[in-house]
């Protein structure tokens, strides 16, 4: 008897069926899944990109969870969770990792996810938010490099920011712990 994968959306589909919702349980293992699946083919992926989500869940510190479902289909999944600025807790947040599944990506789903984790770390009365990634892309939704907000000591045009309520804020940015697993 064959054995049945997960359901697999077809192509081309209607960016008007696509709903964000918070995760639940029964999303873990699919989370897993696309997130394994999108970061494959990246050269920054380092393969332990599901298995930092599963230690952020594990450890209360995803703040953000969504998952982006087409027909109940999960085909994207993002999160947030704390950082420290100077070793200092603070009321910013990180986005990442933020996954879509291959077969669907540029269509939509990971702006969607980033515009809709935006406006709930917006309802959490957040400051800010950062990230690693492409300047090209996350410029796009008000993400810029700011060399007063560092990461691990240093400036880097690809570690950016988005002031959400407040002033910028400076110093130097510490991920979870579970980053550095």
């Amino acid at each position: 008897m064959p054995v049945e994968g997960p359901p697999v959306l077809e192509t081309p589909f209607d960016l008007e069926r696509l709903q964000i919702r918070n995760e639940c349980a029964a999303d873990i293992d699919d989370i897993s899944r696309v997130t394994a699946e999108a970061f494959a083919p990246m050269p920054f992926g380092d393969g332990t990109e599901a298995q930092l989500i599963e230690t952020l869940r594990a450890a209360g510190a995803l703040i953000v969870s969504l998952v982006a479902t087409v027909d109940e289909v999960l085909v994207g999944h993002m999160s947030c969770s704390p950082v420290t600025i100077d070793r200092r807790p603070s009321s910013w947040f990180q986005l990442g990792p933020l996954s879509v599944a291959p077969h669907l990506q540029g269509r939509g789903i990971g702006g969607a996810l980033i515009a809709s984790g935006l406006n709930r770390l917006r309802g959490l009365r957040a400051s800010g938010c950062v990230l690693l990634g492409n300047p090209d892309y996350y410029g796009r939704f008000g993400f810029q490099s700011d060399p007063a907000l560092t990461y691990q000591g240093r400036a880097n045009r690809y570690f950016q920011r988005l002031v959400l309520n407040g002033p910028p804020e400076t110093g130097d940015v510490g991920f979870h712990a579970a980053f550095d697993t």
